[in-house]
């Protein structure tokens, strides 16, 4: 099959090129550079001569705090790039693939959201992230959407990279314990947007690894599989201000994978120990 990948130079968009690599799969890879998504024009020449069966959209614009002054650049990219997208692929019969985040939900959860409960963003990247599920599901046929959170990799910068890096410099830190979530481990993510994306499996998705963290303990285990010595202080939200609100709790529930027969992702922290086993020269 012919695969289609855009933003193919961000954190997810790398590891989805080199899994499709050694695929047995055509890939045509976009970076920002090459194919602007907030560009029709350019979206329809391109579908039009290569002709995919899949396309899958990593491109976005995932600056939380710089969405809430840059709104129409953020919804020009996650809503506007995906309707692109959407449009040129139910016009060449393409099945389209978006990426969404966890930032739909408001956070006032106790229990994990399952794929259909309503959604309620509490910020600008998280609207404009819906924006463009409710494009996909209202211009395309043949759409996934899947949403995930916390999102960790070889490449591009990203919270284990940071903490790694704030451990080389400091003795003692402060990560916020009030914010709860699932990690996600870039290779992970990415071999069930290839195995799923091979589906006629329409829908809505939650991917993340399984078991749940806050912030500040996701951080102690960074440190420990890394061997670091460093104080990690519990902080409130408060007490580290930002000028995006963060949902409280997203903890994605994974209801679709199962009723559609997918397998749970594997436990964040083996997730994460086989990362820093393979990165530990970061």
């Amino acid at each position: 099959m012919k695969i289609m990948v855009t933003g193919a130079n961000g954190q997810l968009g790398q590891e989805l090129v080199k899994q499709l690599t050694v695929s047995e799969h055509e890939l045509f890879a976009y970076t920002k550079t090459e194919l602007d998504i907030t560009n029709m024009d350019q979206v329809n020449a391109i579908c039009e001569e290569i002709q995919p069966h899949i396309i899958i959209n990593a491109a976005a614009y995932t600056n939380v705090d710089g969405a809430e002054t840059n709104e129409e650049l953020a919804f020009q990219v996650n809503a506007t790039g995906q309707r692109n997208l959407a449009v040129a692929a139910e016009k060449v019969g393409a099945k389209i693939c978006y990426i969404s985040t966890d930032y739909v939900f408001n956070g006032q959860a106790t229990t994990p959201y399952s794929e259909y409960m309503n959604v309620d963003p509490l910020g600008v990247y998280g609207q404009s992230k819906y924006a463009g599920e409710f494009l996909t599901q209202t211009l395309n046929t043949k759409y996934f959407i899947v949403r995930t959170a916390w999102v960790y990799g070889e490449y591009g910068p990203n919270f284990v990279k940071t903490m790694l890096k704030l451990a080389e410099e400091k003795s003692e830190l402060g990560v916020v314990h009030d914010q709860v979530g699932s990690p996600t481990y870039t290779v992970d993510l990415a071999q069930f947007l290839i195995e799923l994306v091979q589906t006629k499996k329409y829908g809505i998705y939650h991917c993340t690894n399984s078991g749940t963290c806050s912030w500040y303990e996701f951080a102690q285990e960074i440190f420990k599989l890394a061997n670091k010595d460093i104080k990690v202080n519990p902080l409130t939200s408060d007490q580290f201000p930002r000028p995006a609100k963060r949902p409280a709790y997203s903890v994605l529930g994974d209801l679709s994978l199962r009723i559609n027969g997918f397998g749970a992702r594997r436990h964040w922290k083996d997730a994460l120990n086989d990362y820093i086993n393979k990165n530990n020269n970061l």
